[in-house]
């Protein structure tokens, strides 16, 4: 296989023979690349599937829907990547595709399918760290600053988490309120946070690994993550995860419920509840200024979540189902901010008398998310229909504490300590109808699928501003208010219309074809298309291949938002495209990210139950949105003084490079390119039982192909915001290793080892003996974060059928990524770098689990 770089899908002409060649070539540039990045492979785990009591038999004619279909499925085990089973039990898939009864082997694009007991092995208490144990093109952020580090995202084959669509039961989910607005990969994110929902609550998650625009509309450019959620009418189950790091500290505490009843004779009702708690991690090196470990910068925020879920359906009739979910959760977090010292409060007597030993700004985060699903389905005349409405909103009331107010202790002599800061809503309002039938016409042997559909949404970002204290003169100090003019409620409305077509165009080749159109209030309309192929020539053979346009609508958190974070000695500004201090720096509106992408790949059985897939992808993204005015000193001062910030007095005698301003813009064309390969294999051992190895590989890298530059034909883009989009994911990552079941089913043993790819990153220089003034805004470091591996172990006995416990350890060595030069740490305190998406800095993470079914 040859990547050809001048013809745009010139990677897809590829030689079988070279592929093992290929894999070893990106293993071995991986630890000298600079120009890396990371992305997607699969996990290729079994999954034990389930059959779901449902309705009475009257029913049965809705048991094609494509929603109920997801939840029937087999006894059987079956390998998630959807290769070719020597058994009949795959599940049967919803995402990428609009057919009826479609099971994963067949699909024609990759897809993952990830169970709740798979979810459950790896011991994380929440679904994003148990999907990145278990999915290659899935990554989280290592770390992350300030707010950002309240809100969880995850980033899908190397690209933004903006760039991955999520969805609920097939319905899109709505996202947090809470924008990622530091430096880092995940810069201007405002992704689903997927924790809110309650894991208990999950039945499996199907990971789309295509471009799917054309079917699901704007996000989902990378792919596509749709949640499953139970819909089983009996039964109880509890859950109880605790853990804790090797380190000794950030213990968590999971508890997990979840049960069904039924509706009388023609319904059900599926309640779920998550509790988590998680301490603080401490990972900073010495603080300069002190020569001590009291800066608590690095490290792991404290949360504290609750969770819950509903899950209905009711058979009005027999051809008629309503049905209904509903999801809310509350999060409070508190993330630290640098230590200020004692001596630095001297000009401030208010302030050194409330902190006579100097203190540590936490920011904190009350945030209410929920979600109502309404909706009907059914069928007529062999026509299958939906129609339904959601409902999302997630509130953020972001606080700060352990603080004050420079400005208002010299005007009055005094200051709070504790401060309402920033409050921001996001809502969404979806109402879609779908549509869906297999037609057989004279003259063509093989049926025809049609599906078609209508969505009008609203979407509004609401940002409100500081108590009166956090804004007054420079603000509460680490995070000031919002002031009034960075205030306000923005809203837009999407209409939309799809159209696939499906069918065979020989017994053993089949086609798909889809287009939707969409028209946004602010960003114009969007035209995207898909098409694709599969070919099985024999029953262990299969050949697959899509082509697809998408687009990303920029956000309106990426449009409005404005924010100052200060540090002890220097001040990082981010402010709205539209607003006046952008405008007058020459930024212009935003337009949607637009992407081409292409997927080849073959599915194969060359022994019997030995199942292997690899696809190789291709996908060239245009005007990608990113921070690109980028203004320092006093020109971020006049850019921050005319959208109604202020700063300390002290920041007159800070470096010019330790003073920014940021917005965003469309300033970027990347071209991001990857190979991902799965494996399964079982062994029987007999009366002694049976193992199930697995392989996940993901291979990927994204090269800039262009960027855009200002009046004075300046580029828009630093060194160092180029490696966050280019080398901030990781180069590689891998999972292999097996599960061993004795054959009297008490005993299991999971081993897997997941070996990390390298990230690269542009590190900034500080001078001064503590390391608290940037030297430059143009010259960096190059540092590589080189690859590491990770050992997961976990052993469960059953007690009883019902009761069974583990024991288990995760990073089972304590692997944390590399250290960060001294001469790149601001303040001498973080001492690993968390902008990038390689592991996490924790380390090792050991735990005990109980599981109970009634």
């Amino acid at each position: 296989m040859t990547f050809d770089l001048k013809r745009p899908y010139g990677f897809l002409h590829f030689n079988f023979k070279t592929m093992g060649l290929l894999a070893s070539t990106f293993i071995l540039t991986d630890a000298a690349s600079t120009q890396a990045n990371a992305a997607p492979s699969t996990s290729s785990s079994t999954v034990t599937t389930k059959t779901t009591k449902r309705k009475p038999s009257a029913t049965h004619s809705l048991a094609s829907n494509r929603q109920s279909a997801a939840l029937s499925t087999s006894s059987q085990k079956a390998p998630i990547t959807g290769v070719r089973a020597a058994d009949n039990g795959e599940t049967v898939i919803v995402t990428g595709t609009r057919e009826t009864g479609k099971k994963a082997r067949d699909s024609v694009s990759p897809i993952d399918i990830v169970t709740s007991r798979q979810l459950a092995e790896t011991g994380m208490p929440d679904l994003r760290e148990a999907l990145t144990q278990l999915v290659p093109s899935l990554t989280m952020p290592t770390g992350g600053f300030d707010t950002g580090a309240l809100t969880d995202s995850f980033s899908l084959r190397g690209l933004s988490p903006n760039e991955t669509l999520v969805l609920v039961d097939g319905k899109r989910r709505h996202t947090t309120a809470n924008i990622y607005a530091d430096p880092g990969p995940q810069q201007g994110a405002t992704p689903v946070d997927i924790d809110m929902i309650p894991m208990a609550a999950i039945d499996h998650v199907e990971i789309l690994r295509d471009g799917a625009s054309a079917q699901y509309g704007s996000d989902a450019v990378a792919g596509v993550v749709n949640i499953i959620l139970k819909k089983t009418d009996h039964g109880f189950h509890a859950r109880s995860i605790s853990g804790i790091t090797a380190a000794g500290d950030g213990f968590q505490q999971g508890i997990y419920l979840d049960g069904g009843a039924q509706l009388g004779s023609r319904g059900y009702v599926h309640v779920s509840g998550d509790f988590l708690h998680q301490d603080h991690t401490y990972r900073s090196a010495d603080d300069l200024r002190t020569q001590s470990k009291i800066n608590k910068l690095l490290g792991q925020p404290e949360q504290t979540r609750e969770s819950v879920s509903i899950t209905a359906g009711y058979h009005l009739t027999d051809f008629i189902e309503a049905y209904a979910v509903a999801t809310y959760a509350h999060r409070h977090a508190e993330s630290y901010q640098n230590y200020r010292t004692a001596s630095s409060l001297a000009k401030y007597p208010a302030y050194a008398a409330i902190y006579p030993n100097g203190y540590s700004p936490l920011e904190t985060l009350e945030e209410n998310d929920w979600e109502v699903t309404a909706g009907l389905k059914g069928d007529v005349d062999h026509w299958h229909w939906d129609l339904s409405s959601v409902y999302g909103r997630d509130y953020n009331d972001i606080g700060l504490k352990n603080s004050a107010n420079y400005s208002l202790a010299a005007a009055t002599g005094q200051t709070p300590t504790a401060f309402m800061v920033q409050g921001y809503n996001n809502e969404m309002w979806s109402n879609t109808f779908d549509l869906s039938k297999s037609f057989h016409i004279d003259g063509w042997p093989h049926a025809i699928n049609v599906a078609g559909g209508a969505t009008y949404r609203y979407e509004s970002y609401a940002i409100g501003t500081g108590s009166v204290a956090s804004t007054y003169g420079s603000g509460s100090d680490a995070l000031s208010g919002t002031t009034y003019q960075n205030a306000g409620h923005f809203s837009r409305d999407v209409v939309g219309g799809y159209i696939d077509v499906a069918t065979h165009l020989a017994k053993n080749l089949q086609l798909d074809l889809a287009g939707r159109y969409e028209h946004y209030t602010d960003v114009s309309d969007t035209e995207t298309g898909k098409a694709a192929l599969r070919y099985d020539p024999l029953p262990w053979l299969g050949f697959r291949g899509t082509i697809s346009n998408g687009f990303h609508a920029p956000t309106l958190a990426q449009e409005y938002y404005s924010s100052v974070a200060l540090s002890p000695t220097a001040a990082r500004g981010i402010i709205g495209a539209n607003s006046p201090g952008a405008l007058a720096n020459g930024a212009t509106s935003l337009k949607p990210e637009r992407s081409t992408s292409a997927t080849g790949g073959i599915i194969l059985e060359p022994v019997k139950k030995l199942h292997i897939t690899a696809d190789v992808y291709q996908i060239n993204l245009r005007d990608q949105i990113l921070p690109g005015g980028n203004v320092y000193g006093d020109q971020a001062i006049s850019a921050l003084n005319a959208n109604g910030f202020q700063l300390p007095s002290e920041a007159a005698s800070w470096s010019s490079a330790s003073l920014s301003t940021h917005w965003f813009a469309n300033v970027a064309s990347t071209r991001t390119q990857g190979l991902d390969i799965t494996a399964t294999y079982p062994t029987s051992l007999g009366d002694y039982g049976h193992i199930d190895w697995d392989v996940g590989i993901n291979l990927n890298r994204t090269r800039l192909t262009h960027q855009g530059t200002d009046a004075q034909g300046n580029n828009l883009l630093t060194a160092q915001s180029i490696a966050y989009i280019t080398t901030g994911y990781p180069r590689s990552k891998m999972i292999w290793g097996g599960r061993y079941n004795s054959g009297d089913g008490k005993l299991t043993i999971g081993l897997h080892e997941i070996r990390w790819g390298q990230t690269t990153s542009e590190l900034t220089y500080y001078t001064g003996a503590t390391n608290s003034s940037a030297l430059s805004s143009t010259d960096f470091l190059p540092f590589r974060n080189s690859p590491k591996f990770v050992t997961n172990l976990e052993v469960t006995y059953h007690v009883m059928p019902k009761l069974s416990f583990t024991i288990g350890g995760n990073n089972l060595f304590d692997k944390r990524p590399s250290r960060v030069p001294d001469g790149n740490r601001y303040l001498g305190v973080p001492q690993y770098y968390m902008s990038t998406s390689q592991l996490g800095m924790n380390g090792g993470f050991y735990y005990l689990r109980a599981d109970l079914s009634l």
